[in-house]
């Protein structure tokens, strides 16, 4: 188990999922991980910050005019961990 957690990035503050952004870590996805909003684990988080205490969800199924998910932004404490 510990060989495991040694091979693994630290995570950082703020991630992204979208691979254009300059915030996404692309070895940080080879694992699987998981965000707790405000006490409760999310599956739908698109970006987060920790320190800034926000993550960014899709707003249901509405796109933006490029094809990419419409997403809003939610304030609360943010912990990210691996699963």
């Amino acid at each position: 188990m510990s060989d495991i957690a040694a091979s693994r990035p630290d995570l950082p503050d703020h991630l992204s999922v979208d691979p254009r952004s300059p915030h996404h870590v692309a070895a940080v996805f080879e694992h699987d991980i998981g965000i707790r909003f405000n006490g409760k684990e999310r599956f739908d988080v698109e970006e987060y910050c920790i320190s800034e205490g926000w993550i960014k969800v899709p707003a249901g199924k509405t796109l933006d005019r490029k094809g990419r998910p419409l997403c809003i932004k939610l304030k609360g404490a943010v912990e990210a961990f691996y699963r």
